[in-house]
């Protein structure tokens, strides 16, 4: 008898294992991705991963109750064309939320600010005919370079966002750019100090995108 009143104790006991083993993955299933797409001002430039926004960012939003991953794919010296070509490449991580970064290496390099709209709706296109809800984040030309572009450049943000129903979050730099002790020496990339301020200015417009798609 004993003997057999054994099974059920044991079976008990193997179920339990079984559900502690199921929960990470059963947690796994139901975080949500932040794919943060972009250039230098995503991947981090001259600081470690975890001082970049993306890390910031994911620790303001778990911090926040969001069981969310945030995936840096930003790539240094990235223009919207050089996004462009990558960007099937990054969807493979299927993400479920994109922040897209790029245009300030465009403005940079003086590119033609129609090749710098007609790629980053080609990004924003895409992106929406998969049904990810997006955040685009504007860029300004320096003032010196107004001229250049006829005023033309940062209202290719706004309207591409309106355009594909876009987060449209007006300047990624807002506070940070030209002020000294939120940069690095080369008075373009932010700090850690800077990102810090980078993701308290766009963290409502991340709470927006993320209710796109609960």
């Amino acid at each position: 008898m004993k003997r057999f009143n054994s099974f059920p104790l044991f079976f008990k006991v193997l179920f339990a294992s079984l559900l502690l083993v199921a929960t990470p993955a059963q947690a796994q299933d139901t975080q949500k991705k932040l794919m943060v797409f972009g250039d230098s001002l995503v991947a981090g430039y001259g600081m470690s991963l975890d001082q970049a926004f993306p890390a910031q960012l994911e620790k303001k939003l778990q911090a926040a109750g969001h069981t969310i991953k945030v995936i840096n794919a930003g790539v240094s010296g990235d223009t919207t064309s050089a996004g462009l070509t990558r960007l099937d490449w990054a969807l493979q991580q299927n993400p479920d939320y994109v922040i897209v970064v790029l245009g300030g290496n465009d403005m940079l390099r003086q590119v033609d600010t129609k090749v710098t709209r007609e790629n980053l709706e080609k990004i924003l296109a895409k992106l929406k005919e998969r049904k990810i809800p997006t955040l685009l984040a504007g860029m300004r030309a320096y003032r010196n370079m107004n001229d250049f572009f006829g005023g033309g450049f940062e209202t290719i943000f706004e309207e591409t966002a309106d355009k594909y129903d876009a987060v449209y979050y007006p300047f990624f730099l807002d506070g940070v750019a030209l002020n000294a002790q939120y940069n690095l020496d080369d008075g373009i990339h932010p700090n850690p100090a800077g990102v810090n301020v980078i993701v308290e200015k766009i963290y409502d417009d991340v709470e927006e995108l993320l209710k796109r798609k609960e």
